[in-house]
């Protein structure tokens, strides 16, 4: 009896299976759609359309006329209202950033443009535009078909920093601020505020010479790239006397060389906030950084940054720039200016000159070990921040330069006392 009741049983399971599934996919569209239309309504709405029921059911219950007459008023006021919502908003999104890259205190300039591409008009509405945390509106007129409008914005920068633009929202909705219909447009952009540095000139940083290094344009009576042959001078190198031109000239002569140099440029850039009296002093430190590598990557140096915790891109000017836009204060866990010259000398062993950047807080005998424990061999320069100083001082700490500063534009003057 069994066997003659399973080829029964299967149809129906499997059908009951199939319904299950259309009866989720039904359930699933109507719950998007039940978010969508909520999501519409603004609390106003809702405490009218709670007050029009309040009212409806007292005059019902009691017989208030009056009662029920507002509540019907209420109630087609809020239709008429949701009325608005009717019609599509299917502009063709256009955000253009004159410029993605700004220097601190500089305006951004952009335009927004919305055409309409379609066959039909686009009613007027509203275009939000969020800028970071806070956002811009434009009122956006009728649109008949094939018309375009243009919005021009200027963004301020106030502070350092990566601001997002964007996305643009196109809102619709009524007079009365009942209901409220958004759709997104297009994709964020990346306003990169960068801080401000200072060029300057004069002699290179960070060159050391290293029989490894790279053959430079100086020429040299030592080192191991060759490059001609001199008439001896008093006070050359017997050892790179040249015998078979000089046996056969009969005038002694010596080898000449190019300089071969290693130039791996670090910044340590300190962000442990207890190292700063204040945040203004944190910012020219970031500048000063800036104004650093941009010179070490203008000689054509490799150039690495660091800051407690991560290495920051700094292959060319953009990238370095673009780093120090997203650097902010550390965790007190993450140490200090004499901790991150230990990972420098850790993770980048073979570093010419190296660059430590901090503020008026910290203490000598912290630079001292931070100077000492830069990688061997590398040449070490410090630079405090100390908006206090009237003028720039160089001091020696060991075997290390610190400058400390107090302007941006004090820099190029404190350098020249370092490589004098």
């Amino acid at each position: 009896m069994t066997s003659e009741t399973l080829p029964a049983a299967a149809p129906t399971t499997r059908r009951d299976a199939g319904w299950r599934d259309i009866a989720a996919v039904v359930g699933t569209r109507l719950g998007v759609r039940l978010r969508v239309i909520l999501a519409a309504i603004r609390p106003l709405a809702w405490v009218l359309i709670g007050l029009g029921l309040g009212l409806w059911i007292v005059g019902q219950v009691f017989g208030w006329w009056e009662l029920a007459v507002a509540a019907v008023i209420i109630g087609v006021t809020v239709v008429l209202c949701a009325l608005f919502l009717i019609g599509r908003t299917e502009y063709d999104v256009a955000l253009d950033l004159a410029r993605t890259r700004v220097v601190v205190g500089e305006r951004a300039v952009g335009a927004l443009t919305l055409a309409n591409r379609s066959t039909r008009a686009i009613l007027p509405s509203r275009v939000v535009l969020p800028v970071g945390s806070g956002r811009g509106e434009f009122g956006i007129q009728r649109l008949a078909p094939g018309e375009q409008a243009e919005e021009l914005f200027a963004i301020p920068t106030q502070k350092r920093s990566v601001v997002k633009v964007g996305p643009v929202s196109v809102v619709r909705g009524d007079p009365l601020g009942l209901f409220e219909r958004a759709h997104r447009r297009d994709e964020p952009v990346d306003l990169y505020v960068h801080p401000k540095t200072v060029l300057f000139d004069g002699q290179s940083l960070g060159f050391l010479r290293d029989l490894e290094g790279m053959p430079a344009a100086d020429l040299s009576r030592d080192d191991v790239s060759f490059h001609a042959l001199l008439e001896y001078q008093p006070g050359d190198d017997l050892r790179h006397v040249h015998w078979r031109s000089t046996a056969r000239t009969g005038v002694m002569m010596v080898r000449q060389f190019e300089e071969t140099r290693r130039s791996h440029f670090v910044i340590g850039l300190s962000r442990n906030t207890a190292e700063y009296a204040e945040d203004e002093e944190f910012e020219r430190a970031v500048s000063m950084a800036g104004s650093v590598g941009l010179r070490a990557l203008r000689d054509s140096q490799r150039v690495d940054l660091r800051v407690q915790g991560r290495d920051l891109p700094a292959g060319t000017g953009k990238q370095l720039l673009d780093s120090l836009s997203t650097v902010e204060f550390s965790k007190p866990k993450e140490g200090g200016i004499t901790e991150l010259a230990g990972v420098l000398a850790a993770t980048m062993p073979l570093a010419s000159f190296v660059v430590l950047v901090t503020g008026s807080k910290t203490s000598t005998e912290d630079l001292r070990a931070a100077c000492s424990r830069v990688p061997f061999g590398a040449r070490a320069l410090a630079i405090v921040v100390d908006l206090r100083a009237e003028n720039p001082t160089l001091r020696r700490i060991g075997d290390a330069d610190v400058v400390t500063v107090a302007a941006l534009e004090q820099l190029p003057l404190a350098l020249q006392k370092v490589l004098a």
